[in-house]
């Protein structure tokens, strides 16, 4: 029905006679002259219509936006001073022929030069895909898993697919569960990530894998959860952690270069440790120039107890941030609104101090906490933290989660209230996680329970669990977690041990992980891997503020689908087969 797409016209066609297929943008009648622009997934062409055709421009005359046409014409130059630089195609347009009216449409429930809530845009998702915006956002993403492809395929890499119907994995959410009507009474799981999959793929030989899946987590959303997303996931035999992030980095530098013509460099290591000391995150947006500084040393001697509690305790942390130039852009409401929000985080209060003239010592301070601190604990701070006249510092002093928690907050948000962020590509490796956290008094898996400890037998890992850190990697872009992996634990007796230290016993072990617990039985090689967040690393790569926008068919913040009306009601046939009664209510539903 088509020659060629409407954004593909250009003045090597002049004097061609073309068909086009495509939708109507816009229609403007001139009286004796009517021009549309016409759309399709490439883009929009200009398509004149005069009165030496009559019955055609009458046609014309009833076309509406959104108008599903065919349009046979023939292209020719625009008229000089008429040339538009701002389309692709505006040095030409096409003169009108024929017109096919394929489809009408009725009056739009979007409109498409204004805001619509997000609600009434995935409703009538298909029509929001046709915004110009949003199918540039699906064909960059179609981009990105070619690329993708390509980049670890030329590295040896094979696409397996793994089971959708599965068994429960622990992996830190909720499962979706589906029942099963030829087994009553029992239910596979939709994989929150193929983990167990990979891994004995490694032990068949596969030596190196990837997949593009889709994982399926039942967890509270918000911009960037989706209750089903995909991820590019990857493992490899034989391959150290320093041989795996460079398989990574290789892809994702490709992938810049290649689409966007962005050239990462190559990407800095910083430790879990140091991440959480500087700023107060494990993904920290390194385009951000504050950082916090642990300040407890200083004040373990003052009178202060607001700092010397927490500066004396084992637990406790005293850290400022202290921002150039920032005393004259915050005043008192300014900081009482600051305060409000670390408390979000379990601040108490917020300290703060204005240094108006760093050669006036005391007297050229502002701070309602100055008449409870002596002056050379004052001295040592500003030096510290570098202190320059015209700069404000903000006190964290609590617990050492809450200061980091609260001051990690306050750097993302004075960075971007005060515009300091710079409007660049910062890539980071975090590494060196600890192995597990305690969560009420009960240690748990930073990462997942297959993850291998760094540098430890068995016997140590069990003597000092707490102080172990795990063979574990997240590539951090712009303080957004594009992906982590690890060493993986290919040796039965280390994998035993990090059971018993999460509290799974022998008889959980081997109800859950049986089968892998098996294949580690039979000549296991070493293995490691790890999995890309593909919405969240195209909403980076596009500049949308949330992977819906990245996604052709995506839930709601309440895991709902207002275009499909899911999740719905079960016909009570379907529930009898699979010997399921609901208790719920239907009014409830």
């Amino acid at each position: 029905m088509r020659t060629l797409y409407c954004g593909e016209v250009n003045e090597s066609h002049i004097g061609q006679e073309i068909s086009l297929t495509g939708w109507v943008n816009r229609r403007r009648d001139l009286g004796a002259v009517i021009f549309l622009d016409l759309r399709d997934r490439e883009g929009l062409v200009q398509v004149v219509y005069d009165p030496d055709l009559p019955e055609v421009l009458e046609k014309a005359n009833t076309l509406r936006n959104e108008f599903c046409v065919q349009v046979k014409g023939k292209v020719r130059a625009r008229p000089e001073g008429q040339v538009n630089k701002e389309m692709a195609t505006g040095a030409i347009e096409v003169l009108g022929l024929e017109l096919t009216i394929l489809n009408k449409s009725a009056p739009l429930p979007l409109d498409f030069n204004q805001e619509n809530s997000e609600e009434n845009r995935l409703k009538y998702r298909y029509l929001d895909l046709r915004r110009v915006e949003m199918t540039e956002r699906l064909k960059f993403r179609a981009k990105v898993t070619s690329a993708v492809r390509q980049s670890l395929e030329n590295q040896g890499f094979l696409d397996i697919e793994t089971p959708i119907l599965t068994a429960a994995t622990p992996e830190g959410a909720r499962d979706y569960l589906v029942p099963s009507r030829t087994h009553k009474g029992k239910f596979f799981a939709l994989p929150q990530s193929p983990q167990l999959f990979k891994q004995l793929l490694m032990m068949s030989g596969m030596d190196r894998y990837y997949q593009i899946v889709k994982c399926f987590r039942d967890e509270d959303l918000r911009a960037d959860r989706q209750p089903e997303f995909t991820q590019i996931d990857i493992e490899t035999s034989f391959m150290s952690a320093e041989q795996v992030m460079s398989v990574a980095e290789t892809m994702i530098r490709e992938l810049f270069v290649k689409l966007m013509g962005v050239d990462l460099g190559d990407f800095p290591r910083m430790t879990y440790a140091e991440a959480m000391k500087r700023f107060g995150s494990d993904k920290p947006d390194l385009r951000n120039p504050l950082e916090i500084v642990d300040v407890a040393d200083i004040f373990k001697d003052v009178e202060f107890k607001v700092f010397a509690g927490p500066a004396n305790d084992p637990k406790g942390r005293v850290s400022v941030i202290c921002v150039p130039d920032g005393a004259a852009k915050f005043s008192r409401k300014n900081i009482d609104d600051l305060t409000k929000f670390v408390g979000i985080y379990g601040a108490k209060g917020m300290p703060w101090m204005k240094v108006n003239d760093i050669d006036a010592g005391l007297e050229g301070l502002q701070s309602p906490i100055l008449k409870f601190l002596n002056e050379e604990s004052v001295n040592a701070l500003l030096s510290r933290v570098n202190a320059k006249s015209g700069d404000i510092i903000f006190f964290g002093s609590d617990t050492y989660n809450v200061v980091t928690e609260s001051l990690g907050a306050l750097r993302l948000k004075l960075g971007e209230d005060l515009g300091i962020v710079a409007d660049e590509w910062k890539p980071l490796w975090v590494v060196d996680f600890p192995m597990f956290e305690e969560v009420d008094g009960h240690l748990h898996a930073i990462h997942h329970p297959f993850t291998a400890p760094s540098n430890m037998t068995p016997e140590e890992l069990a003597q000092n669990p707490v102080g172990a850190l795990s063979d574990a990697y997240d590539m951090v872009l712009n303080g957004c977690e594009l992906g982590g992996g690890s060493v993986r634990i290919y040796d039965q007796e280390m994998q035993a041990t990090v059971f018993r230290i999460l509290g799974i016993s022998d008889e959980e072990a081997k109800e859950k992980f049986g089968f892998l617990l098996e294949a580690l039985e039979y000549g296991a090689p070493p293995h490691a891997g790890l999995a890309f967040g593909l919405d969240r690393l195209v909403m980076l790569m596009t500049g949308a503020s949330s992977i819906r926008d990245v996604m052709a068919f995506p839930k709601t913040t309440t895991a709902a689908c207002p275009l499909t009306n899911a999740p719905g009601q079960a016909n009570p046939t379907q529930l009898e087969e699979l010997s399921i009664i609901s208790n719920v209510k239907e009014d409830a539903q």
